[in-house]
């Protein structure tokens, strides 16, 4: 609770690089405007959902599909669907992605649906990022270039509070959470159908300043 003694909730926005898996970590960044105020690695839904409760009235934004394609009653049921909306829109713009159906995505799928619904019971207010592709339009490196170049890219935007020793799941957490500062200042697209599942991406980068 001592971080709401020096910044303003409201303005607060929450990166989550969720894991599929609650035994493998879970990246979270808490960032105010350009300041990130702190990283750090989560593993069990209990200890993630504990944090964030800290932070109430905060944007959550999360990095994991948080919906299923209109068509599909389960992720488990066979079926020919495995798109929604929203990932044909990165399949039509050249974004490189894991559809919600392929293996582990399933895990992380519904973990995420789930997550979203325990934070939403409690007010907050969750989007669906998508680190990888908001790293391609804001043209900066995805992790899998290396480390060092997505944190060089990060700092490139004005960031403030990165470090060396940040790991993967905290830099792609970094980057979900500024795509939610981007969401509350308006700067963003919203790929996909509303009834279907949205995800929240940044505008082209030579628009971020419009």
């Amino acid at each position: 609770m001592k971080f709401q003694a020096i910044i303003c909730v409201e303005l607060v926005v929450i990166g989550v690089d969720l894991a599929g898996t609650e035994k493998n970590p879970t990246g979270i960044c808490i960032l105010e405007d350009l300041e990130i105020i702190e990283t750090k690695h989560v593993y069990s839904d209990e200890e993630l959902i504990n944090e964030l409760d800290k932070f109430k009235g905060a944007l959550v934004a999360i990095d994991a599909p948080l919906s299923i394609p209109r068509g599909r009653k389960s992720l488990d049921e066979k079926s020919d669907v495995h798109f929604r909306e929203c990932d044909r829109e990165l399949l039509k713009r050249g974004i490189k992605f894991f559809p919600v159906t392929l293996g582990p995505m399933r895990m992380l799928t519904k973990r995420g649906i789930r997550i979203k619904k325990k934070l939403e019971s409690k007010g907050f207010k969750v989007i669906e990022v998508f680190p990888g592709g908001a790293q391609d339009v804001l043209g900066i490196p995805r992790k899998t270039k290396g480390k060092e170049k997505l944190l060089a890219g990060l700092m490139s935007l004005g960031l403030r509070g990165l470090r060396k020793d940040m790991s993967d799941h905290e830099l792609d957490a970094v980057t979900a959470a500024f795509v939610g500062k981007l969401f509350l200042e308006g700067k963003y697209e919203a790929l996909g159908d509303p009834s279907e599942g949205l995800i929240i991406m940044p505008k082209p980068s030579d628009r971020l300043n419009d």
